[in-house]
């Protein structure tokens, strides 16, 4: 298994209200991993299926490569993806079968007409070069101008899963007068162009740093979504595949500010989380378990 530094949490599940909004006790949040130097702005991070093999991406600015980073976090090999463009890389998730999909959805001012989730041919490390083998295109229900009034920037993307033939896209709220509110919508996995379906509307309690949605995961069991904010995880339970009004949400704090961009559930109870490097701090992997 990659080696990261372990927090215990105790996630206390109840019925009473009070309960669910207590924050369990843990430990302060501590360095224990550096990224590799090119990694300063990582975006997202996925694992090979033997979980050796950790796959991380960069945003808008960077190179169209994926990294590979072994158990001891060394940098093995640097993919360059031949076909496809970083014009925004936001997220990168994996299947059940192991195939890796980059999202290119990255829409800071809420105007993109080009968002793609893209599928890799990348198998192993031993490849210096790949290439994306399927095009997914899509554009938001609901969304006709580009970009909208500033109270309703709700179109910008940092996190997805796929699941069971299809990808959830979690937004990123870049609205005037931010409250939490985060869009849901659902896109098939499969080559062609298509509308984004609008499945859920959700709110995230707190200020930006608490409640802006910067990466998501999903466990083996497909019954809970974990999504990820500079300060906090928030775990989804209670949806259906076509269906996330009625989800329940679980905050809970990581009691610690930082760019936090990356997210991938190392198994069931264990989740890496990646943050960006700035001047004095992050650029950093730790794992986290609940």
């Amino acid at each position: 298994m990659l080696r990261f530094l372990i927090i215990p949490v105790f996630l206390l599940w109840s019925c009473n209200p009070k309960a669910q909004n207590e924050q369990p006790k843990q430990e302060i949040l501590k360095v224990d991993f550096s990224l590799p130097s090119k990694l300063k702005e990582v975006s997202g991070i996925a694992l090979s299926p033997d979980k050796k093999t950790a796959w991380a991406i960069e945003d808008q600015g960077n190179k169209n490569i994926i990294y590979g980073i072994d158990q001891q976090g060394k940098l093995i090999t640097e993919a360059l993806v031949e076909n496809a463009d970083n014009t925004d890389w936001e997220d990168i998730t994996a299947d059940p079968q192991g195939n890796i999909y980059i999202g290119d959805f990255g829409n800071n001012d809420n105007n993109r007409q080009d968002l793609s989730i893209v599928k890799v041919d990348l198998k192993d490390t031993a490849q210096k070069t790949t290439k994306a083998i399927q095009t997914t295109k899509f554009h938001y229900e609901g969304q006709t101008e580009f970009p909208p009034k500033k109270s309703n920037w709700l179109y910008d993307c940092e996190a997805f899963v796929e699941m069971d033939g299809n990808f959830y896209l979690f937004t990123k709220n870049r609205s005037k007068g931010f409250d939490g509110t985060f869009l849901v919508f659902q896109v098939p996995n499969k080559e062609g162009d298509f509308e984004a379906k609008l499945i859920g509307k959700l709110k995230l309690s707190g200020k930006y740093s608490d409640a802006a949605i910067t990466s998501a995961a999903i466990n083996s069991t497909k019954d809970k979504i974990v999504l990820l904010t500079h300060k906090n995880i928030h775990v989804l339970s209670g949806f259906t595949p076509n269906d996330f009004n009625g989800a329940k949400i679980q905050k809970i704090s990581l009691q610690h500010n930082s760019q936090k961009e990356a997210l991938v559930f190392l198994d069931d109870k264990t989740l890496l989380i990646a943050d960006e490097a700035d001047k004095k701090t992050g650029g950093n992997v730790y794992k986290f378990s609940f």
